[in-house]
């Protein structure tokens, strides 16, 4: 007989999702070769911090087969890894492959088999059905063309990382310019674009606005109209960009950077869509490492620094997601008081079992249930989505037979409706509202 755990995991499993955020490019999205798996940035920067120099990685005329022979030299360092087992359960659900291990012995063998697979012509529709999903949220920049790929499928989501974090460049402003066919010389047409942005990623079906923050960033109300702000814009519209020239001033661009992020939660609520916060990333932590492989979780900020935001905008739901699982806790009570705070997956650093036991554990001891998103692959090729999905199911049908039906006593029913609300009902409804 089945044990509770598998029972769950069986019915979890049986569900097709919507991935709600990953970097999938809907032009490319499936793999040619195992070089665009193995070359993701979890094996790259795990063999280089295992002693794989960066160059012998990275360097720029490797052939695909090349590459993934020299990162077997040191992926037998890695083999232990939640990371690793996630290519080993990919490669037998997806490409057949059955061998015990998978190490520099055989990886020729499983380099052919797969290329067979990924030559087929209905492949991006095989992996999509093996992982049984039917949408994937993906992270567009804001001048990506949005009409040259199915919009049902690939669901558009506006990330604004550089509008906030970059306007002070003239090559963001140029490329801003550009995708809206206007002139940006004053705070008013910036704030024209920027709807024009929203009215243009709406009308291709997005879902949600995002962004990725760092710890030091604390948003503030700065009026539409700030005289102040008006006049920072101007000095970094005219600030030389010589090599010699000092650049914008820090404060003007800061003071840009917090207008443009509150007209964007202003936008959010205009257009009902809800606004994705990823938060605690420290960039270039690291800036001898791979690529993708620079950047680490900084504990220092707090949940404190967007109680102004989440009070001011009361309608706007705010999927949040934190880098780090020391952050949980903060994300679990602001989840628990605030309508609008929703905890989002288990991200990056977060992405491990251990940590997604222990997060996903608190969130279902003290979140309401509509406000649980399970997880997102964060996948850049459609191969991973379904180990990583995998991985976290057997973790959310472990914790629901200890958690709901041992440990409270709720039947397998209540636990297996639970689940699939967490995996697939409440991206439905925070998501695509009716």
């Amino acid at each position: 007989m089945a044990s509770l755990q598998q029972v769950i995991f069986d019915e979890l499993d049986s569900l097709v999702l919507v991935d709600s955020h990953s970097h999938i490019n809907p032009r490319s999205p499936a793999s040619t070769t195992i070089a665009d798996l193995l070359g993701y940035h979890y094996y790259t920067e795990l063999v280089h911090s295992a002693g794989m120099p960066r160059e012998s990685i990275e360097q720029a005329d490797l052939s695909p087969e090349e590459k993934v022979g020299r990162l077997f030299e040191s992926l037998h360092e890695i083999n232990h890894t939640v990371q690793w087992s996630w290519f080993v359960d990919l490669s037998r659900h997806l490409f057949g492959f059955n061998d015990v291990s998978i190490d520099r012995n055989n990886w020729k063998s499983l380099y052919d088999q797969a290329l067979v697979a990924m030559q087929r012509p209905d492949w991006e529709a095989e992996v999509l059905t093996k992982s049984k999903i039917e949408r994937i949220f993906l992270t567009n920049d804001f001048d990506d063309p949005l009409d040259d790929f199915d919009t049902n499928r690939y669901v558009p989501c506006l990330r604004t990382d550089d509008l906030v974090f970059n306007l002070h460049l003239e090559k963001t402003r140029t490329r801003l310019a550009a995708s809206t066919s206007s002139s940006i010389q004053s705070l008013e047409d910036l704030h024209r674009s920027l709807g024009l942005l929203f009215d243009r990623f709406v009308r291709n079906r997005a879902k949600a606005c995002a962004i990725s923050l760092p710890p030091w960033f604390t948003p503030r109300h700065v009026p539409l109209s700030d005289a102040s702000t008006a006049d920072a814009f101007q000095r970094v519209l005219t600030c030389k960009h010589e090599p010699n020239a000092n650049g914008p001033d820090e404060t003007d661009k800061m003071q840009v950077a917090y207008w443009v992020f509150w007209r964007l939660a202003e936008f959010c609520a205009e257009y009902r869509l809800p606004f994705d916060l990823m938060i605690g990333v420290n960039r270039k932590v690291y800036p001898g490492g791979v690529y993708q492989g620079q950047d680490l979780y900084d504990s220092r900020w707090s949940m404190i620094q967007y109680a102004d935001l989440l009070n001011t905008f009361p309608n706007v739901k705010f999927p949040i997601s934190v880098l780090a699982s020391v952050s949980n806790q903060e994300l679990v009570d602001y989840a628990w008081i605030f309508p609008n705070v929703i905890a989002h997956g288990h991200w990056w650093y977060s992405n491990t079992p251990s940590y997604i036991r222990h997060d996903l554990q608190a969130r279902l001891d003290a979140v309401p249930r509509g406000k649980l998103i399970g997880y997102y692959s964060d996948a850049y090729k459609l191969e991973f989505i379904l180990p990583k999905y995998r991985m976290y199911k057997r973790i959310l049908a472990e914790c629901l037979a200890e958690t709901i039906c041992v440990g409270r006593g709720l039947s397998e029913s209540f636990a297996i409706e639970l689940g699939k609300q967490i995996l697939r009902g409440n991206v439905d409804s925070i998501f695509f509202p009716n």
